[in-house]
């Protein structure tokens, strides 16, 4: 098994906390590591390396004009959500981008959104022992009714960070 990042370390310790407040303290934190998803508003009510639950309350500052989640703020969510969970997994001497996104948008979505990504056993130790590569990342994107209103694909590669 690979060691622990940093990333993993600080939502180890922040995973440690009464679960009332633990919502709260991740999206803080993660908020600060990418600061447009902060600013945009979004909760992480999980994040472990094979899974992240980010939901996205449908406020004025994230509507488009027909009043639900605006197109662009829904690729914020899935991004986030593959990104933190994959971010959490690669050792600390590589770097992560995303290399590739894909949405399809099936329905019109109604009230908040919800993203869940995931990695299967396989595909967190290819993460953790591939010195350079990519991985496409599953998202299911829903609204408030629990409905997939968006099909996301994501792709992250990384490479070891430059000495």
């Amino acid at each position: 098994m690979a060691k622990t990042n940093r990333l993993s370390s600080v939502v180890n310790k922040v995973n440690n906390l009464p679960e009332s407040i633990r919502p709260w303290v991740l999206s803080k934190v993660m908020g600060r590591v990418i600061p447009f998803a902060g600013t945009s508003g979004t909760r992480v009510e999980k994040l472990s390396p094979t899974e992240c639950v980010i939901v996205m309350r449908n406020k004025k500052k994230v509507q488009n004009h027909i009043g639900s989640v605006h197109a662009a703020a829904m690729g914020l969510l899935a991004e986030s959500a593959t990104g933190f969970m994959t971010g959490m997994s690669v050792p600390d001497d590589r770097i992560i981008v995303i290399r590739k996104m894909e949405l399809e948008y099936l329905k019109r979505a109604s009230g908040d959104m919800k993203a869940v990504a995931s990695f299967s056993a396989e595909q967190l130790a290819f993460v953790q022992t591939t010195e350079k590569g990519e991985i496409q990342v599953p998202v299911v994107i829903t609204d408030a009714s629990g409905t997939e209103t968006v099909k996301a694909t994501m792709i992250w590669a990384w490479t070891p960070k430059k000495k």
